[in-house]
Parts: C-alpha cells; sequence; structure tokens
C-alpha cells in the first residue's frame, strides 16, 4: 500500500508544483488590486493624487502620494515595494509615466484614475491581467480563463 502511494505522490508532484507556482501569480494579481483598491481610498480621504509606480525591470511596484508637487513614498505598510513572484514579468499599459521614467497608474481625489492594463505573467506563462477600462469603473482582475 506504502508503494502505491508513494507512486502516485512521485507521478502527481510536478502538476502540483504548476498549480502552486500559478497560484503565486495569482496571488501576486490579487495584492496588486488590493493595493490600487487602498491607492485609491487613500486619494480619495487625503485629497491628493496617489500612484502605484511600476519597476518592471525589477518586477516590483508601490504606492506613492503627491505632496508639495513631488510623489512620495507612503508612510505606511502599504508604501512598502511588493515584489512579483520568482520568474514573474509585468507590463503596463497606462497614459502616465512616473518619476523615475518607469510606468506608472494614477488615482486621483474624486475617485476617478487612469485607464489602464496591468499584465502579470507567471514563470509557466500564465497571465492575469489588473485592469480598468474607463477612468470611472473600478479595477478588476481578469484570470487566464476569463481572457478571451
Amino acid at each position: 500500500m506504502l508503494v502505491v502511494v508513494s507512486v502516485v505522490l512521485a507521478l502527481s508532484a510536478p502538476s502540483l508544483r504548476g498549480f502552486f507556482v500559478s497560484r503565486q501569480t495569482a496571488d501576486a494579481a490579487r495584492t496588486m488590486l488590493a493595493l490600487i483598491q487602498w491607492g485609491q481610498s487613500e486619494a480619495a480621504s487625503q485629497g491628493c493624487p496617489c500612484r502605484l509606480n511600476v519597476d518592471p525591470a525589477s518586477g516590483t511596484y508601490w504606492l506613492t502620494v503627491q505632496r508639495g508637487g513631488a510623489y512620495v513614498p507612503l508612510e505606511s505598510e502599504m508604501g512598502r515595494r511588493f515584489q512579483l513572484p520568482e520568474g514573474a514579468t509585468v507590463t503596463v499599459r497606462s497614459d502616465s509615466v512616473g518619476d523615475d521614467a518607469n510606468p506608472c497608474v494614477q488615482f486621483y481625489p474624486n475617485r476617478r484614475s487612469d485607464v489602464a492594463v496591468i499584465e502579470i505573467t507567471g514563470r509557466q506563462g500564465d497571465l492575469f491581467q489588473v485592469t480598468c477600462p474607463s477612468a470611472t469603473e473600478p479595477f478588476r482582475v481578469i484570470a487566464p480563463s476569463e481572457a478571451q
């Protein structure tokens, strides 16, 4: 009986590894969505624009807020840099460019935001989109099964 269980586990291990890698990409998309929603709330409550900044080269993303004409990191846990999973890549289609020439998405005090599509591609090719189709619609995550 132990031999049968061992063989079944040995055969299923590669597919389980792929499942967990895909889950990391999905978790990164949900984390980014939560950060976006927090940035939108922060812009409205503080009365000043916020940005989601993305550095595709390092696979990091973070929030900044406009203070005195410049964008500065938030002074909270939400201001830290978040890292994509190993092997994941990110692309951003947005009209805004941050201070460091990296793409960003802006959130305004009137609850509007830039129209944007952020694509997170996992190391196995799984693609998740964090998208906002218009300035007044909420951002949402589109999973691979929904994209077509």
